[in-house]
């Protein structure tokens, strides 16, 4: 296999947020960590992923694409394993921070956006205002001006194992069944979906999926009601600067876990991404498990968000690669169809793993790995964003 160097390094710029939503460091700066995974040949062309918390730096699809002999940037954003009081306006800003580090420090000519699960529609959002910048705030009010920041564009964007939004993902994994939300025990029988008693079993009807779906979209407009009330009033008080935390119980909960004839693909019935769903709905790692209000609307609010892959596809206008894995156990084949379909005004073109789970994860993978990277090697030299070298042999040793 190829030798690569991994360098860790920091783009620090300063933080001009009214308030601070990050502990730790001296507050003034934002510091985003970074890894450089180098190649054994120099490139003019590196591969850039951010995740909104996400640190994937040592995934197997970063250090595999090295190996190849690409060059890859890691770099996380300033809400590195926490999202409670995220703004994706915000993140947006940090990968804005990372793409001038990348063109500037490093001296890359070609800069790739690589869209990892959750940064699959961070960097469609950022790239379509990169090319044309309207959002000028969070859904609150609050965050950066993105009209006003120096945002350089993506040559070329790729989306690994991506889903929709953040906003649409939790939505379709919230519980339905939960009627009150400071009592998740309060709950429509006909709609929880672990109750044994629960006579709506998987198979499911398209009568009962229906139902489900319209709940769940139903219960994160009523968490949206209460946000904005909430604002209003802590605004109205004159305490403007006011957060306010809430839990949000009941986000593993999508009927796609338990009937595998739902959007289907090869993932194990019963199980999700991480782990048991049963357990994961109501577990500390949920999604949106600990949130905020302006984190909510930024985030998580279906109507508000702005950071929507297949709403912003449209805006892009350099080559698109989408690559979906058909045994995914968080991003699902709609999720791959819908972003590959929106983009309409680019050349995208759709590659599916056969039989590779989200993260690539175990010896069996390794396969599935191998093919990935022979595709993103294949699609990056046909655009000229690739080196000369051995890389389809290289590949080849990743599936041994």
């Amino acid at each position: 296999m190829s030798n690569y160097t991994r360098t860790p390094f920091l783009v620090v710029f300063p933080d001009t947020s009214a308030a601070r939503d990050t502990y730790g460091g001296t507050g003034e700066n934002v510091a985003l960590e970074g890894h450089l995974l180098r190649g054994a040949e120099d490139r003019d062309t590196v591969l850039v992923f951010m995740h909104p918390i996400g640190g994937g730096a040592y995934l197997p699809m970063t250090n595999a694409l090295a190996r190849a002999g690409h060059h890859v940037i890691y770099c996380n954003s300033r809400y590195r394993g926490t999202d409670s009081a995220l703004l994706m306006e915000k993140v947006a800003e940090d990968l804005a921070a990372c793409m001038r580090h990348a063109r500037t420090e490093f001296g890359y000519r070609n800069v790739v956006l690589a869209g990892w699960s959750g940064g699959g529609s961070l960097s469609v959002f950022y790239q379509e205002q990169a090319e044309r910048a309207t959002v000028t705030s969070a859904p609150s009010g609050d965050g950066p001006d993105l009209t006003a920041l120096d945002m350089p564009p993506a040559d070329g964007l790729m989306l690994l194992a991506a889903h929709v939004s953040r906003h649409g993902t939790l939505t379709e994994w919230l519980d339905a069944s939960i009627l009150d939300e400071n009592d998740p025990t309060v709950r429509d029988p006909e709609l929880d979906l672990y109750d044994p008693a629960n006579p709506n079993q998987p198979p499911y009807t398209e009568e009962f999926v229906r139902r489900y779906r319209s709940a769940q979209i139903a219960r994160n407009r009523r968490i949206t009601a209460w946000v904005k009330a909430r604002l209003a009033q802590l605004r109205r008080s004159g305490r403007d600067a006011d957060e306010y935390g809430f839990v949000v119980h009941g986000t593993m909960a999508d009927p796609r876990w338990l009937d595998p004839a739902l959007d289907s693909n090869d993932r194990i019935p019963g199980t999700c991404y991480l782990g048991d769903p049963r357990v994961v709905n109501m577990s500390p790692v949920g999604l949106a498990r600990f949130t905020t209000l302006r984190s909510w609307l930024s985030q998580w609010s279906l109507d508000d968000a702005h950071a929507d892959g297949v709403r912003a596809a449209a805006g892009v206008s350099v080559p698109v690669l989408v690559v979906g894995n058909t045994a995914d156990d968080a991003c699902t084949p709609d999720h791959t169809r819908r972003l590959h379909e929106a983009f309409v005004n680019t050349t995208a073109e759709r590659y599916d793993v056969q039989g590779a789970t989200h993260y690539y994860s175990g010896p069996e993978q390794r396969a599935p790995l191998a093919d990935a990277v022979n595709c993103i090697g294949d699609w990056l030299h046909r655009h000229g964003w690739a080196g000369s070298d051995s890389a389809s042999v290289v590949v080849a040793e990743l599936g041994r």
